[in-house]
């Protein structure tokens, strides 16, 4: 069977990107400096959600986290403090998307994966529907437990049990973090994603995820309780990975923000005709409706490495198919 051409879009969705979907250049051959150049440039600049992050990051440092000497002592005072800031950041990065794309339809159905309208209702759901199910477990489970690896973060940092990075000692340092910290992530996840797909995990926790075949914000920390132990706890590279407060709460944010933007079930929000914020990744889109495929992400090329990958063309597809058959999924 011969690859589908370039431009086909995949039967069953309203919008795709261009297809095949490429991993990164920094993991192609022959290495092509130009492109790894604008993987970055595209990844980061000028616009782009990381670097969002990165701000958030900084004003949550400077204006609302307490001062690190504080965090010496628990004290439920300053862990509340913590925990209504990152409700506050999640309601209104979930809830604002959420808002914007499927109460108001302010873009219609413009680089929308998924044709079909997010399920009102389902036996399968905790509350009975799925947008009340998905907000119940990002906000009672996913922040709370968000918060709680803050606090302990910040606690070791404040009594020297994990090591602190300075900017006036490691400039360089210092800014590469943030470069390196969205690829530890994409390291991190496909592993414990991998792992959460092992029949008894997936069964009696990343099941409760898999409810949202097809994802809206709200989707992107629906999570278990356990797999959102699993799932932050990236976090705890910084017991071995010196680190400044404001790259503790960048981790945190990227990881459960970008859980948000990326389950957006847009590809990004259009203004004056150009997309000009990328949001959803159909990469992962096609892990929900597929199942069986696309554990990782494009950063890092594991699912090509072990046969999960699905880079939206029909051939895939039917590749994909075979493999759930292979696997008992389909």
């Amino acid at each position: 069977m011969t690859d589908t051409p370039p431009h086909t879009p995949l039967k069953g969705w309203n919008h795709t990107p261009e297809t095949p979907l490429n991993v990164s250049p920094f993991f192609q051959w022959p290495l092509r400096p130009k492109e790894m150049v604008q993987w970055v440039w595209g990844s980061w600049f000028l616009i782009s959600e990381k670097l969002i992050l990165v701000a958030v990051a900084c004003v949550s440092f400077y204006w609302f986290q307490p001062p690190l000497e504080q965090s010496k002592v628990l004290a439920f005072d300053w862990v509340l403090w913590m925990y209504i800031r990152n409700l506050v950041l999640m309601s209104v990065v979930a809830g604002g998307l959420h808002l914007y794309f499927y109460t108001f339809t302010q873009q219609g159905q413009r680089l929308k994966y998924d044709p079909r309208p997010l399920m009102k209702n389902g036996k399968q759901f905790t509350l009975g529907g799925q947008i009340r199910d998905n907000m119940f477990w990002t906000l009672a489970s996913g922040v709370t437990i968000w918060t709680a690896y803050e606090v302990l973060m910040f606690w070791a940092l404040a009594n020297g049990y994990a090591p602190m990075l300075t900017w006036a000692a490691h400039p360089v340092w210092f800014i590469a973090l943030f470069l390196l910290i969205p690829v530890w992530e994409s390291f991190y996840f496909y592993w414990i994603h991998r792992l959460l797909h092992v029949p008894f995990l997936y069964k009696h926790v990343h099941a409760l995820h898999h409810r949202n075949i097809n994802v809206g914000p709200w989707s992107g920390m629906s999570m278990h309780p356990v797999e959102h132990v699993i799932f932050l706890g990236s976090v705890l590279v910084h017991f071995l990975v010196a680190a400044h407060p404001i790259h503790i709460l960048f981790h945190l944010q990227y990881y459960a923000l970008t859980a948000a933007t990326t389950h957006t079930g847009f590809e990004g929000l259009v203004v004056k005709d150009k997309n000009r914020l990328n949001l959803g990744t159909f990469h992962h889109q096609m892990h929900h409706r597929y199942f069986e495929c696309n554990y990782g992400s494009l950063e890092i090329p594991w699912d090509k490495l072990f046969g999960s990958f699905h880079d939206g063309t029909e051939a895939a597809n039917d590749r994909i198919k075979e493999r759930r058959k292979k696997f008992g999924a389909g």
